[in-house]
């Protein structure tokens, strides 16, 4: 007699998989934001100075 398959555990191993992806996509997009926030600091600069004339 065949075995009855587990779909709950691959249900499981599925939502696993996706939160996984999905949290390294958001700290992947995170690491990008820290890397563009250096760059931009200094266009700011110029704009404090007519601020202080």
């Amino acid at each position: 007699m065949a075995r009855k398959p587990n779909y709950g555990f691959e249900k499981r191993q599925k939502e696993l998989a996706k939160k996984a992806k999905k949290d390294e996509k958001k700290k992947n997009k995170l690491e990008e934001g820290a890397v563009e926030t250096p760059e931009e600091a200094p266009e700011e600069s110029p704009l404090d100075s007519p601020d202080q004339v």
